[in-house]
């Protein structure tokens, strides 16, 4: 198994995850029990991948994954490997396309 790195340059050649790259990736995309429906590229270059259900602030509900291991569930997920810091992919359903919208954490609006 190859080491998972969380802070890679960015923008990613090809426009595609590298390999090694890893994110926060939530449970029940990882097992395929829910389609990832939301990833999130925040402003320190962090990747989160999430179902856009479960609470992601259970600190349960998610680990650190290759985001290729997502990508081969999901080959739909790698549309979102140019999303810029500090923005959104969102999507109503597997088969609906990305959103693109602005994002920050909700603590960081108050």
């Amino acid at each position: 198994m190859s080491k998972v790195i969380r802070d890679m340059p960015f923008p990613f050649p090809g426009g595609r995850f590298p390999p090694e790259l890893g994110a926060v990736v939530q449970r029940t995309v990882v097992s395929g029990e829910l389609p990832a429906l939301i990833v999130i590229h925040d402003d320190e270059n962090d990747w989160l991948i999430g179902d856009g259900i479960t609470d992601a602030s259970d600190p349960t509900a998610s680990i650190i994954k290759h985001i290729h291991h997502v990508v081969e569930m999901d080959p739909s997920v790698e549309e979102t490997a140019t999303l810029p810091c500090g923005y959104a992919a969102q999507r109503a359903s597997q088969s609906a396309p990305w959103v693109i919208t602005p994002w920050s954490y909700p603590d960081e609006d108050t």
